[in-house]
């Protein structure tokens, strides 16, 4: 009896994807389970097929082979065999994931791709670098050059990076040609894959460089200068081209990223490019108003003034004396918000004097009053 489409059997779409996919299987699992159906074969046998449909469209390898030879992807029989499929043969499942990675390696990742990404000898682009560096807010503020000291690969000066001794050179590997790679047939399949006597590189070394072991590149500390401009924020990332490790046999440098974190400020808080500075000032010069001196995040001072009557929360602004914008000419602002100090320790005249004040004072707090009128009503409506 010939198969059912895999497609069919979960009554989707060719194009589903893979939640519509699985969806599809977990409904029909419910139906066909034989918890459920109580030792029913026809059910069985459905729920089997249920299985074998979804283990296949649910790999997105084996689902794009399906979608290509059908069935015939997944059987028995070697090409040519009378009244046999033109199939992978006995054997498919041992070499199903080199053939997988042939076909589909450049966009899957597979080996094959990252094989044929080498150059000829072996030569490989090094790995990017991360350092992390902190900077203090005032550092982001003012910009700076800073030195860091970075541990990698560099190209070994002894053999230039070839990985062969002085005097000699890498020879081409008489197994694959130079190539890195050897084939083998499979089916009707071309199988690529790494040469094991050169590793895939193309390229043999008989006397490998004493000093870096035939790698072509030795691990030594480098410092290097950063600049750091004006305005960075906390994780601003900070790419160093080429100051990555060395590659492998004379490849490229991989680049150098270095993440910038900047320390939280004793005065200062950030958000973008404004600045933000709580102040506490003192209860007469809330009542009575006055000037104050706070400090600036280029080290100078700014004077403020502060009207009578000002309460706890009232913010301040400072026109461009924020933060730089990024490659920008432009500055932030600064907030200045107040914070109203409620004297302590006081003398037996000043608690007299604040008696005589509240007594001769009996209006002058109208926000205070404003609640606790309406906390009265809110009572008021709870006894009624």
């Amino acid at each position: 009896m010939a198969k059912r489409d895999y497609y069919e059997v979960l009554g989707v779409p060719k194009n589903a994807d893979e939640k519509a996919l699985k969806t599809a299987y977990r409904n029909l699992a419910k139906k066909l389970h034989p918890d459920a159906n109580h030792g029913s074969k026809e059910t069985d046998a459905k729920f089997k097929e249920l299985n074998e449909a979804y283990d296949v469209l649910k790999d997105p390898q084996k689902r794009a082979a399906y979608d290509r030879f059908g069935h015939q992807a997944f059987e028995g029989g070697a090409a040519g065999r009378p009244g046999g499929a033109a199939g992978f043969g006995p054997d498919f499942g041992s070499s199903m994931s080199d053939i997988f990675e042939d076909l589909f390696g450049d966009f899957m990742g597979g080996g094959g791709g990252r094989q044929r990404a080498r150059g000829r000898g072996g030569a490989t682009r090094g790995s990017d670098l991360r350092y992390n560096l902190e900077i203090s807010l005032t550092e982001a503020y003012t910009g700076k050059t800073a030195q860091v000291r970075v541990p990698s690969s560099v190209t070994c000066e002894i053999c230039k990076g070839s990985g062969a001794k002085a005097g000699t050179a890498p020879k081409t590997c008489a197994i694959c040609h130079g190539s890195g790679v050897v084939r083998s047939q499979s089916g009707f399949f071309t199988v690529e894959r790494a040469c094991h006597t050169c590793g895939g590189r193309g390229q043999v070394i008989a006397d490998p460089c004493t000093a870096c072991g035939g790698q072509g590149r030795v691990t030594k500390d480098r410092t290097l200068s950063v600049n750091i401009p004006q305005g960075v924020e906390d994780g601003t990332r900070i790419r160093l081209a080429n100051e990555g490790e060395a590659g492998l046999r004379g490849g490229p440098q991989g680049d150098l990223y270095i993440f910038l974190s900047v320390r939280p400020h004793e005065f200062f808080q950030r958000d973008g490019a404004d600045l933000f500075c709580k102040v506490p000032i003192s209860m007469p010069t809330a009542v009575l108003g006055g000037d104050i001196e706070v400090p600036t995040i280029d080290g100078k001072k700014a004077r403020v003034s502060i009207p009578e009557g000002t309460q706890t929360g009232k913010q301040f602004r400072l026109k461009s004396k924020g933060m730089p914008v990024l490659r920008s000419s432009q500055h932030g602002d600064m907030y200045i918000q107040v914070a109203v100090e409620t004297p302590v320790n006081l003398t037996r005249r000043q608690r007299e004097i604040l008696r005589e004040f509240e007594k001769d004072s009996p209006h002058n707090s109208p926000e205070s009053e404003g609640f606790f009128a309406k906390a009265k009503a809110f009572w008021d409506g709870f006894g009624g």
